[in-house]
């Protein structure tokens, strides 16, 4: 019998992916796509190992498991630090920084 390609293989993949590169979106962004894609990974994780034999394709859920997990770790700490700095600098405080690099730099 022919192996059918594990459903939702792909995406999880790219969700994981996704989840790296917005981590520094406040850490909202990623920490949903990583959300998503550890939901959708231990689905197919699940359904895998039911008939391992019938499916292929289980690298790609398997890395893109392993890079949900680094994107949320990241975004976690992303969150928190944006939380920590609005608490202590303020709003104020942090358009007065981006004023001071904006003129540092030239902008």
């Amino acid at each position: 019998m022919e192996k059918q390609k594990l459903p939702n293989s792909t995406l999880i993949l790219v969700f994981g992916i996704i989840s790296i590169v917005t981590c520094c979106c406040y850490g909202v962004v990623g920490l949903i796509f990583a959300v998503i894609a550890l939901v959708m990974a231990k689905k197919a994780t699940a359904l895998y190992m039911e008939n391992p034999e019938l499916y292929d394709g289980y690298s790609n859920v398997k890395t893109g498991k392993l890079l949900a997990y680094i994107g949320l770790a990241l975004n976690v700490l992303y969150l928190v630090y944006t939380i920590w700095l609005f608490a202590t600098v303020g709003t104020d405080g942090i358009m007065d920084m981006q004023q001071e690099m904006m003129k540092k730099y030239g902008m």
